[in-house]
């Protein structure tokens, strides 16, 4: 089903910008398509550009969506998120951030890794297993949404 969208977009190619966001296919589909999991998008996408050719893309929310995932991970994503798409690897990141300590780091490439995500932020990575993103998490609240407080 991913390679007829891929082959839909081609088509479309030919006859618009190359920026592709195809209708039908949302943000989270796309990821899958990719072999990455929907939680590494948190809910609340409204909408997506992806060049299929060179990769590029943009997700893009209504506002700046932080939360805490595994009880330990802060996360931000900003209203515009930016980078490069491709089969178990996405880079040249931008408007993804994780709190180290107490400094917002910038992750720039999240990489497959079996059934684990290295995510890194320079020359920092971080390993998770890939289950604990098999759904997207809340802005506000993450994975926890009935014990939280928004932020």
């Amino acid at each position: 089903m991913g390679s007829l969208a891929a082959i839909l977009c081609l088509i479309l190619i030919h006859s618009t910008p190359s920026f592709c966001s195809i209708e039908n296919r949302t943000a989270y589909e796309v990821l899958e398509d990719y072999d990455f999991p929907i939680g590494l998008l948190p809910k609340g996408v409204t909408g997506y550009d992806l060049n299929i050719t060179t990769g590029k893309f943009s997700v893009y929310f209504d506002h700046t969506c932080s939360f805490f995932i595994e009880s330990s991970y802060h996360l931000k994503y900003k209203p515009t998120i930016k980078g490069y798409l491709s089969n178990g690897k996405l880079y040249g990141l931008e408007g993804i951030y994780a709190r180290l300590f107490l400094v917002w780091k910038e992750i720039v490439e999240i990489v497959r890794s079996g059934d684990e995500l290295v995510f890194s932020v320079g020359v920092l990575s971080s390993v998770s297993p890939i289950h604990h993103f098999d759904e997207s998490p809340q802005c506000g609240c993450g994975f926890n949404c009935g014990m939280a407080i928004d932020m």
